[in-house]
């Protein structure tokens, strides 16, 4: 299958793509991730991109499809892929379309309240990149392998609202377009992690018999 993982930022996308992933063997392909690995490595992509990130903006269209187009050519995407992060425009949409056609888009909903608390607990492993919400005055270690959490720069509430108001005024439209065209299939994300998992799964499991 090739499916699309729509949400706004803090939504528990990364969460449930490697569930997906996992459980179907589909590449999961993060836009995040790849800006992450562009950004370490101190490319003049990386570069780039750190700013607009850091600021809660969307890097251009034209440098994202240009990382899918040869992401989606790779070798471990041809027996399907997930796509985390990735169309965030309607440009994107459109470009997209144009590589290949996707199966489903999944939406998970979350109220941008939800989310502003979600964020305030949320740390990530800056050795293995695993997301985990931490509660105050717990262990700010990594569950899968002992490393020391970090915070994310953007992971403050006022860039996290400022993140959900482009998020809102960029990819809603896309959340509209997907629904016109019978795609998209909405998720109740503000319940535990296996509640959405189980949702998604047996949406999935329903279009492969």
């Amino acid at each position: 299958m090739k499916l699309i993982l729509l949400g706004p930022p803090a939504a528990g996308k990364g969460t449930q793509a490697e569930s997906i992933a996992e459980r179907y063997a589909l590449a999961h392909i993060s836009t995040g991730d790849m800006l992450r690995a562009e950004i370490a490595n101190n490319t003049p992509l990386g570069i780039a991109a750190k700013t607009l990130i850091d600021e809660g903006n969307l890097v251009p269209d034209d440098i994202i499809n240009a990382m899918i187009a040869n992401r989606i050519k790779q070798e471990d995407c041809i027996n399907g892929f997930l796509l985390d992060g990735y169309p965030r425009t309607l440009a994107q949409v459109e470009a997209l379309s144009e590589l290949t056609e996707i199966d489903a888009v999944i939406d998970i909903e979350v109220d941008s309240e939800i989310i502003i608390a979600r964020v305030a607990k949320r740390r990530v492993c800056p050795v293995c990149g695993h997301t985990q919400s931490v509660e105050p005055g717990s262990p700010e270690l990594c569950e899968k392998c002992g490393a020391e959490l970090i915070r994310r720069a953007d992971d403050t509430e006022e860039r996290m609202r400022h993140r959900l108001e482009v998020y809102h005024e960029s990819t809603e439209p896309l959340i509209r377009c997907y629904a016109e065209r019978g795609l998209l299939v909405p998720i109740d994300g503000e319940r535990t992690i296996p509640e959405v998992s189980e949702e998604i799964f047996e949406y999935i499991d329903s279009c492969l018999l």
